[in-house]
């Protein structure tokens, strides 16, 4: 197993314990968590495995197989980036339902306490 192989395993097993970690004390939701446990899994796979990557390249008619994990890495993070996009907005439109009610709640109550004259 090469020096690369070895950094790239370490790295999924230090992911993986600090995903669980973080999704143990709810700093992440369990979702988005999965999401990053089968990255890491997958990333320790090809570590421990090498040549599965390198013949799934070479299948693919990509010649250098880093070249297909740039490409890979590039589109998972765009993948993310609209995730959380998408999640930014909807949660801004549920913040602005949010306030809306806050509102009129607000506004029910001061013509409850305020007496008619």
């Amino acid at each position: 197993m090469a020096g690369v192989h070895i950094i790239a395993l370490v790295c999924a097993l230090i992911t993986i314990s600090v995903i669980v970690e973080l999704t143990r004390r709810r700093y992440i939701h369990e979702r988005f968590a999965l999401i990053w446990l089968v990255v890491a899994v997958i990333i320790g796979f090809f570590a421990v495995f090498p040549g599965v990557f390198n013949s799934l390249a070479h299948w693919i008619g990509v010649k250098n197989p880093p070249d297909l994990l740039t490409v890979v890495a590039v589109l998972f993070l765009l993948l993310v980036c609209v995730r959380l996009s998408w999640e930014i907005g909807r949660l801004q439109q549920r913040t602005e339902v949010l306030a809306e009610e806050i509102a009129l709640l607000r506004k029910s109550l001061e013509d409850v306490e305020t007496p008619t004259q």
